[in-house]
């Protein structure tokens, strides 16, 4: 597996988002969570950028922690990689005995290793094991998924997080196709979303098997449950002053990520008061218009980096216990 291939996606600009709250000399050195570990470019990057700072990066893939272990060595105990989920955050901290942190990085989605190894049934483009689960040691596979789930459920699925017009034409075909042999790789899958796609369907947005595999995979790995829980507390182990960076990959998870920093960054009080509480007071202010996009070049030079959105924002007042 080449590590060379794994570009980081809009790198510069996470590193600028985060630099104030990294470069300040304190009286200890800044932390910095990745929370998503992957091969370790963001991780790798922060290191060198911020030569005072210590690294917890977390992923949920054994196979990720392995690779990214010999790539940041070079920066011995600087760096503390751990198996976790991210919305493992707090507990990962409390074991560490770290109360506050000064960034938090989250790069969504699957990591280009996943999509890289066939084996691992992430890509639609290659015949794989219909698998998809990022911690292979745990959990259902997207081919269980397909065999097992009422057809309501995998309806539900296929329209809530992948935005498929066409769920119901596709699970038709699914329960049909399930009942003469069960589901076991990806190509056969492909296939059968060709064939009961309208020609207009087909026509349009790419592979047509692409919303699909985005809704078995986010069900397999519980994406979406897991960052409503994720971004919330990351926000929450930030110290003030602190700074997080999320870069979402389709609209679902960067609508979840503008609503917690639209929360965190809105005044709370009753309306007519005429001094507004510190309580009330907005916790949060963003750091991006919008979600901010990668530039043309970047593109260009890293396909993977079209559907990205990054937004940012810095924790400005402590919660009042």
């Amino acid at each position: 597996m080449s590590q060379t291939r794994h570009v980081p996606v809009m790198l510069q600009r996470c590193l600028d988002l985060l630099a104030p709250a990294l470069e300040d000399p304190g009286p200890r050195p800044p932390v910095v969570v990745d929370c998503t570990l992957g091969l370790g470019g963001h991780s790798e990057a922060l290191l060198a950028a911020f030569p005072t700072a210590r690294l917890i990066a977390l992923d949920r893939d054994k196979e990720a922690l392995r690779l990214s272990g010999e790539r940041l060595a070079p920066y011995g105990d600087r760096a503390t990689l751990v198996h976790a989920v991210y919305d493992e955050l707090p507990e990962v901290l409390d074991r560490l005995g770290i109360p506050r942190v000064q960034g938090v990085l989250f790069d969504l989605g699957v990591s280009s290793m996943q999509l890289d190894e066939a084996d691992r049934g992430f890509a639609y483009a290659q015949d794989a094991p219909l698998d998809m689960r990022m911690d292979q040691t745990t959990g259902m596979s997207a081919a269980e998924v397909l065999n097992t789930y009422p057809p309501g459920e995998l309806v539900r699925i296929l329209r809530q997080y992948g935005e498929e017009k066409q769920a119901k034409r596709i699970v038709s075909a699914v329960v049909r196709e399930r009942e003469k042999d069960p589901f076991t790789n990806s190509a056969r899958l492909v296939e059968l979303i060709r064939n009961a796609l309208p020609q207009a369907a087909k026509r349009t947005g790419g592979n047509p098997a692409k919303r699909t595999f985005q809704a078995l995979r986010i069900e397999v790995n519980g994406e979406l449950t897991v960052l409503e829980r994720a971004i919330p507390a990351a926000v929450d182990c930030l110290a003030v002053g602190g700074r997080i960076a999320v870069l979402s990959y389709h609209s679902l998870e960067d609508r979840l990520v503008k609503q917690v920093f639209a929360a965190g960054a809105a005044n709370t009080a009753p309306p007519g008061l005429p001094v507004v509480p510190e309580r009330y007071q907005p916790r949060l202010k963003l750091l991006t218009r919008g979600a901010e996009l990668p530039t043309e070049e970047e593109i260009a030079e890293n396909r993977r980096a079209a559907p990205a959105r990054l937004r940012g924002a810095q924790r400005i007042r402590e919660e009042e216990r």
